[in-house]
């Protein structure tokens, strides 16, 4: 729950970080800012940053898709579509989690597992269809902020961009439980891991042609310290710390609890209208993930 609550207000501070500022670039700032944090807290707590030669190639991997191209993507999303819905797409990383981590890792997926999974991905789906029709109808997105449009094609793109989080979040959960499995400890993986991610942000920036530039405003120097801290250095030494404890598939399910809060957050902050068509979706992924939790 901690998690989904550090998630689900980063979702609303990474829709701050919309401006003059692109969105590789902010990823960049966030993710180098998160490793150098967590270089200082393993060398305070004596815990050792260097990796096995044989481990590198796959902390590289999870550098590039899991603080990399996930965020990257969600940071897209949210600038073309709301966070709430954004993180609800995000929610379904535990279904490619669970994927991954059987053809990776070999774990089993039960029937208990596949229903959970299922009905989160009803949940989102019930939740969404409303906004879909919209869409479809040629209408803004209903309770959207206000720099979100109607274009259909650009509500598409942002849902795309939310899809590929997913799909590198929840690859790159499995390369973090393989990597804790060969006795790498947390901090060394979120040190390298962010800022590989960082640097893959900026790499991509600079190659797409887009301007390296900061915003000295508060409202983004508040929500990058938020993304930094609590969103990214606590969250990831929680989250990792579930991998290792229950598995990837069900860690990843964590995510089904982010729309919920990205949800009410955005009811607050961005005008989203909680319908009784969203709120029926959301029961649907909270039994889903009492399904998948129960032990």
């Amino acid at each position: 729950m901690f998690t989904a609550l550090l998630w689900g207000g980063g979702a609303l501070a990474t829709a701050f970080q919309a401006g003059p500022v692109p969105a590789l670039v902010s990823v960049g700032y966030r993710m180098v800012t998160a490793g150098l944090l967590m270089m200082l807290w393993a060398r305070w707590r004596g815990v050792t940053l260097t990796v096995p030669r044989a481990d590198r190639p796959w902390v590289l991997v999870q550098g590039v898709l899991f603080f990399g191209l996930a965020f990257i993507a969600f940071y897209n999303a949210v600038r073309l579509i709301p966070s709430g819905p954004a993180a609800l797409v995000l929610s379904t990383s535990s279904v490619f989690a669970a994927l991954f981590g059987r053809l990776v890792l070999g774990t089993r997926l039960t029937i208990r597992h596949g229903l959970g999974l299922g009905l989160g991905i009803l949940g989102v789906a019930v939740v969404f269809s409303g906004d879909i029709l919209t869409l479809i109808a040629g209408n803004g997105l209903a309770g959207s902020r206000g720099g979100t449009t109607g274009d259909a094609t650009a509500v598409v793109a942002g849902l795309a961009w939310a899809a590929l989080a997913a799909i590198a979040a929840g690859f790159g959960t499995v390369i973090g439980a393989r990597n804790q499995g060969r006795g790498l400890a947390m901090e060394t993986v979120i040190t390298w891991g962010g800022l590989i991610g960082g640097a893959t942000a900026f790499a991509a920036a600079i190659l797409s042609g887009q301007p390296i530039r900061f915003d000295p405003s508060l409202r983004y120097v508040a929500s990058l310290a938020y993304l930094a801290v609590p969103a990214s250095c606590v969250n990831f030494l929680v989250y990792f710390s579930l991998v290792r404890r229950i598995g990837p598939g069900r860690a990843a399910y964590a995510m089904a609890l982010v729309p919920l809060v990205a949800l009410s957050l955005s009811w607050g902050f961005e005008g989203l209208v909680l319908t009784p068509v969203i709120l029926a979706g959301a029961a649907i992924i909270l039994a889903g993930n009492v399904l998948v939790l129960r032990r």
